[in-house]
């Protein structure tokens, strides 16, 4: 099952979470394979991405989607991991060309420097005139390195972007996508994504800095295999760990036939009966969750059906 584990470390301004998405993330997998099933590299990708949205919802309780997205210039145009505040998730990529055998982040996204890293915040509830809130960071650090880890861009983008110390491994195979966050507390106790700065800080922490040592130890294997008990002890044996109730992240798509829909009427009547025209119906596929959305003539009759009841509008659906 898949599970979420928070923890604090008793008298040190450092906090944890702990990932492991088992169900969730196979039966992501099990939907983009009927549509063909993207390589192993994008997999592994899509997996740590999926992981490391639902560490970062968790850890700001924030009302709305979290949607983290790298994009750049290689063959891989776009990978998208989506967290709810529930923690429901879904993850999809968008594929042009060849994936070289084992491609880290820079051969996939960033062969010519242009790729880019975007986290989003987007309210459920907004306010009037209230836009989401996003952070793009380069896929490169300092030096302008490219940077070859999913993990890597995120420490950076956390650096740069909240002033916050985090230390972060994650790792992804066909069966588990798990991660570990480590991250520094703010003396405010806020810190979260789009709040205050804490420069003065960064890098000071001498009781951070032990224990993201610590967690630096962790190999992938041993994050896709030990249970979490197991994980936690291994690491941190020597402190005092307080952990919370555990949480049941699930995979969750947010589409439905009623937004295709609304998709379609956007598209105007003209450009619908052209596919139809040609097709015969028209078939939308949903890009996260890969469920076939099928309308024929009448179906698109009852949906514009409405708009063209209204004065001037002479068209039909044919």
């Amino acid at each position: 099952m898949s599970e979420l584990h928070k923890f604090l470390f008793e008298g040190l301004p450092v906090r944890g979470i702990l990932v492991r998405l088992t169900e969730g993330w196979r039966e992501v997998l099990k939907r983009r394979e009927t549509v063909g099933a993207h390589p192993p590299e994008l997999r592994a990708l899509l997996g740590e991405m999926a992981a490391a949205a639902v560490l970062m919802q968790s850890n700001i309780k924030f009302n709305g989607a979290l949607v983290l997205q790298v994009f750049g210039d290689g063959p891989v145009k776009l990978a998208v991991a989506e967290a709810q505040h529930d923690l429901s998730f879904r993850a999809t990529a968008k594929l042009v060309g060849e994936v070289p055998e084992g491609a880290q982040l820079e051969a996939m996204l960033n062969v010519h420097g242009q790729g880019r890293c975007a986290i989003t915040l987007d309210p459920k509830d907004k306010f009037p005139g209230q836009q989401p809130y996003q952070g793009v960071v380069p896929l490169h650090g300092d030096q302008r390195e490219p940077l070859q880890k999913l993990s890597e861009v995120l420490e950076h983008y956390m650096l740069q972007s909240e002033q916050l110390d985090t230390k972060l491994v994650l790792a992804a195979n066909d069966e588990m996508a798990a991660g570990l966050l480590i991250q520094r507390l703010p003396l405010e106790g806020v810190g979260n994504l789009g709040g205050s700065k804490h420069e003065d800080d960064i890098g000071l922490s001498d009781a951070f800095n032990r224990i993201s040592m610590l967690a630096a130890t962790l190999t992938s294997e041993e994050l896709l295999t030990l249970d979490a008990d197991t994980v936690l002890r291994r690491l941190f044996w020597e402190e005092t760990v307080r952990r919370f109730e555990p949480l049941t992240p699930r995979f969750a798509c947010s589409c439905s036939r009623e937004r295709v829909g609304q998709m379609l009427k956007g598209l105007g009547v003209e450009e619908v009966n052209s596919v139809l025209a040609e097709r015969g119906n028209v078939e939308i596929g949903c890009e996260f969750c890969g469920l076939q959305y099928h309308f024929d003539a009448v179906d698109m009759g009852a949906l514009f059906a409405a708009d063209l009841a209204q004065p001037g509008g002479s068209e039909t659906v044919q």
